[in-house]
């Protein structure tokens, strides 16, 4: 990551980057678009058109953010996660305007290889786990598992997906195989593990 006057990541002239911040190597920032203070991007992330990226807000590597997504404090991404256009995070369980809460910011965690689709909603406090696939338009109130598709408002519970975005069809031995990759997974316990 650079903080240097010559940076090794590519900003459109019409974004806004705010100092300090930690913007790694081959990361592109396209329009119209805000870092705020105290940020870290990580390498190889693509930043959409008319992104906010809030303060302290922490992206790990190759995270697509597509256009029109507040990424607000609190909210941690690991690498590889997508997050869909307009979708949206929250910060606050109980926002009143009158009613100054930015020390009750609660955090939410989107584990490795997420995605969120467009104009989903994740009410904060509720992490996302590695693989998980939140569907268009879904409201998450919960905690999602790793590798677990959820759709609707609010998110329920719908079915299974591989690393590579499948959807999982298991067995009667709780054996599925992604039919892109060949990976195989288990189902033990309403939990996937992948099958090395």
């Amino acid at each position: 990551m650079t903080t240097n006057s010559k940076p090794e990541y590519f900003a459109h002239e019409t974004a806004v980057i705010d100092q300090p911040s930690k913007i790694g190597k081959g990361t592109k920032i396209w329009h119209f678009s805000h870092i705020m203070k105290n940020c870290e991007l990580g390498e190889n992330c693509n930043i959409g058109q008319n992104v906010v990226v809030s303060p302290e807000v922490k992206l790990g590597n190759n995270v697509k953010v597509q256009n029109n997504v507040s990424i607000y404090t609190g909210v941690i991404c690991e690498d590889d996660v997508f997050l869909g256009p307009s979708m949206v995070f929250t910060n606050i369980v109980n926002p009143r305007s009158a009613v100054v809460r930015r020390g009750d910011y609660v955090r939410t965690a989107v584990k490795k290889g997420a995605s969120i689709g467009a104009n989903a909603t994740i009410v904060c406090g509720h992490d996302i786990g590695k693989y998980a696939f939140i569907g268009a338009g879904a409201v998450v109130t919960k905690e999602v598992p790793p590798y677990a598709l959820v759709i609707g408002n609010p998110a329920r519970h719908v079915g299974w997906m591989s690393e590579y975005g499948h959807r999982l069809k298991f067995d009667e031995n709780r054996l599925a195989v992604c039919p892109e990759s060949g990976e195989k997974y288990k189902l033990e316990n309403e939990k996937v593990r992948k099958i090395k």
